[in-house]
């Protein structure tokens, strides 16, 4: 959530910045409203109890009929500190309900605008021209059937669709990607983890999946459950309710998780193979620093996407997402796209998220700076989203005969195998 102070002091800021969202403005209106009936009804609840206890203090000296009207009288501050207190409660309930519906501010960089209107920031790597190589490139299903790497039927008629089995050399790219992105964060001094799947209500508000994003989460009723869409929710919520010493910033955390998504409202996108699925596993970065460094590891965790990508031998390109593209608990987000062949177009394969002080307000993860306890900085990137970036590897290292180059970086996590080779089919 953002700061309530910034909120009074600069509102015109936090309605541009919902406006940029395509979020609604008034929404800013009523938490000010809110916000000024709950410091309103807290003074008035303060100058209650304070006359309250004073004329406790009154009455064992009195007698008589001024005794009598001041026990009339503390019957009838007794009831007004009550409805005031009611009214502070309920006040103050209003307040924090408008405040976790209002999204990050939108860093001033950022492009105005939806989905298409991002800037391309870079490009890297060159696109493979398949005709001047004599043949034209398959998808990556028909490559992953050919390496019996890939079975989408038998995942539709166990799990239903945008399900999938990874077999053979698919199970075992897999396990390749996921040690070598593993091995990259580890290098870089991020701490490998392993985190749930399933996460208490309070962690998934406190991260800001349960607003806009809610519709895409799984949720089980009987245990009041999430199932996590990305290891970013279990590592936010780490140091929930934690006051962290400044001297031990940055901390940085690499989370190898299964993730879950309803794809709702993606009736129709990307049904064929495994570019959208409901069930994927994904190594994630994230990292906890002070307010003032998160700019530079924002670029920082960028920099070890464009390694990871380019150890892939990938051709990408880096863009800033519009405003009304970013999640709500985004100030600014890069994507790293990798040109999908058969597509014809760059697909999403990583992103990397500043939030600043929104996740650690809203999970109460403070940072202690001498005698100064302040809200620190979180972010989180993707460094392998494992079936896009199987994807990627299928289409732009295929071979004429249906056979695909293992990337340098992937050899030692395959055996030392350069070539998947096709297979007889089962």
């Amino acid at each position: 959530m953002i700061d309530l102070r910034l909120l009074r002091e600069d509102p015109d800021r936090v309605r541009a910045s919902q406006r940029a969202r395509g979020e609604d403005v008034a929404l800013v209106d009523a938490l000010l409203l809110a916000d000024e009936r709950r410091r309103s009804s807290g003074v008035r609840f303060d100058e209650l109890r304070a006359e309250q206890k004073a004329l406790g203090k009154l009455i064992p000296k009195a007698a008589g009929d001024e005794k009598a009207e001041l026990l009339k009288k503390a019957g009838q501050l007794a009831a007004d500190v009550k409805a005031a207190d009611a009214e502070r409660d309920a006040a103050a309930t209003e307040t924090q309900e408008l405040l976790q519906r209002l999204g990050n501010l939108v860093h001033p960089d950022v492009p105005v605008g939806g989905e298409e209107d991002f800037v391309t920031l870079e490009k890297h790597g060159t696109i493979r021209d398949f005709a001047a190589e004599g043949f034209e490139p398959k998808d990556h299903l028909a490559l992953g059937q050919i390496l019996g790497a890939i079975d989408v039927e038998r995942g539709a008629k166990v799990s239903g669709s945008r399900f999938y089995f990874l077999t053979g050399v698919g199970a075992l790219l897999e396990l390749a990607l996921v040690n070598a992105a593993m091995a990259q964060a580890t290098v870089a001094g991020f701490t490998p983890m392993l985190t749930p799947a399933l996460v208490r209500p309070q962690s998934m508000a406190g991260t800001g999946f349960l607003g806009q994003a809610a519709q895409d989460v799984y949720h089980l009723a009987d245990d009041d459950l999430y199932l996590v869409g990305t290891s970013e929710v279990p590592l936010a919520a780490y140091h929930m309710d934690e006051i962290l010493d400044a001297d031990r910033l940055p901390l940085r955390y690499a989370g190898f998780s299964p993730c879950f998504r309803r794809e709702a409202g993606s009736h129709g996108k990307d049904t064929r193979g495994i570019f959208r699925v409901h069930q994927f596993d994904k190594v994630e970065m994230f990292s906890y620093v002070a307010p003032e460094d998160s700019q530079a590891e924002h670029q920082r965790l960028l920099e070890w996407e464009k390694q990871w990508l380019t150890s892939l031998e990938l051709p990408y390109r880096v863009i800033d997402v519009a405003s009304a593209d970013l999640g709500a608990s985004a100030s600014r987000k890069f994507d790293c796209e990798a040109w999908i062949p058969t597509q014809g177009k760059y697909r999403e394969l990583t992103s990397t998220s500043d939030c600043t002080e929104f996740q650690s307000r809203r999970l109460s993860i403070r940072v202690r700076d001498g005698k100064q306890v302040k809200p620190l900085a979180t972010l989180n990137g993707t460094l392998c989203a494992v079936p896009r970036t199987i994807v990627a590897i299928l289409e732009n290292h295929q071979q004429a005969d249906g056979s695909v180059r293992v990337p340098e970086v992937l050899r030692p996590y395959l055996g030392g195998r350069e070539v998947l080779e096709p297979v007889a089919a089962k």
